[in-house]
């Protein structure tokens, strides 16, 4: 992955803001599988921006709290923290 955030991150952070224990690895192995199936809903994907806002010290828009995927999540939050860095 070419930005900050990795899938273990992301796994860290639904364990922390979300109470959700998941696999980095096989949310990698499967990144096109809908949140929902982890058992995230869209509350928990704004716990973990607003936890990603304070840890990169960076606005993120709210477009990654519509994301369906882990992969569509990481793509649009990695850009984001990656203009202008």
């Amino acid at each position: 992955m070419n930005g900050p955030v990795t899938f273990e991150e992301l796994a860290t952070l639904m364990k922390g803001r979300a109470g959700l224990a998941v696999d980095p690895q096989e949310m990698a192995s499967r990144p096109d599988t809908h949140f929902d199936v982890f058992g995230l809903d869209s509350l928990g994907l704004l716990g973990i921006v607003s936890e990603l806002e304070n840890r990169y010290g960076r606005q993120i828009s709210n477009e990654p709290e519509s994301c369906k995927t882990p992969q569509e999540f990481l793509d649009i939050v990695n850009s984001q923290l990656t203009v202008g860095a």
